[in-house]
């Protein structure tokens, strides 16, 4: 017996190790600046400052140490697999749009200090997601919200000032830049779903059903 394997559902790769190619290049660049011993601090990202205008293009792929690695890159694995698998069509441009966005900001409004990292490309992932519920309003985006406000909800407060060592500039423009990207985006992503139930006809309609009363059998008889 022979079997069909066009019914099989297909494993889609390129979603599976798209959002991975970021975190790799983070991993690289740190281990890179470890093995010929270079500081690449200097490349962070200088608020009102022209040569700190290169930081918005190699600040994110910069990180203090392997904490700060680390606790960027589980949440871009499983943040970028989320909107790679569910908003596939506005994923890319999502990307470019949250790191350069969040960057310009935080270089024309933040405290004067060379800010570094990759959270606030994890800060706008979250609240693409979060805001995408509520701006599309439709069952998958609304689940993905809760999802989102259940695993990092938390993250809230790491955009209050007075942090020491942590860059809240570039969460909170990170997190208005994912906002503002889920109201830009909003009709792109995810196509809406029918099912085929939604399209047959109800068997029993209360808005036109007529009947009469028969007091000497004490029953209703349908007219219809």
């Amino acid at each position: 017996m022979e079997l069909n394997n066009s019914n099989k559902p297909k494993l889609n790769i390129t979603k599976l190790l798209t959002p991975l190619l970021f975190p790799v290049v983070l991993w690289v660049v740190h281990l890179l600046s470890l093995l010929f011993n270079e500081d690449l601090s200097k490349l962070g990202l200088l608020p009102r400052n022209l040569v700190g205008l290169l930081g918005i293009f190699t600040s994110p792929l910069i990180h203090a140490d392997f904490s700060h690695l680390i606790s960027n890159t589980i949440p871009l694995i499983i943040l970028g697999w989320i909107i790679f698998s569910f908003y596939p069509k506005v994923s890319y441009i999502l990307f470019l749009f949250i790191y350069f966005v969040t960057g310009l900001l935080v270089w024309i409004f933040a405290r004067q200090v060379f800010h570094i990292g990759a959270s606030g490309v994890v800060y706008g992932f979250v609240s693409f997601l979060f805001f995408s519920g509520i701006f599309r309003r439709d069952n998958k985006s609304i689940s993905l919200a809760l999802v989102i406000t259940f695993l990092y909800g938390g993250l809230v407060w790491g955009m209050i000032p007075g942090w020491k060592g942590i860059s809240w500039e570039s969460h909170l423009f990170g997190a208005i830049t994912g906002l503002v990207a889920a109201y830009l985006f909003r009709k792109i992503d995810p196509p809406s779903k029918k099912y085929d139930w939604e399209d047959e006809p109800d068997d029993f309609d209360v808005d036109k059903l007529e009947v009469s009363y028969d007091p000497e059998k004490n029953k209703f008889n349908n007219l219809n």
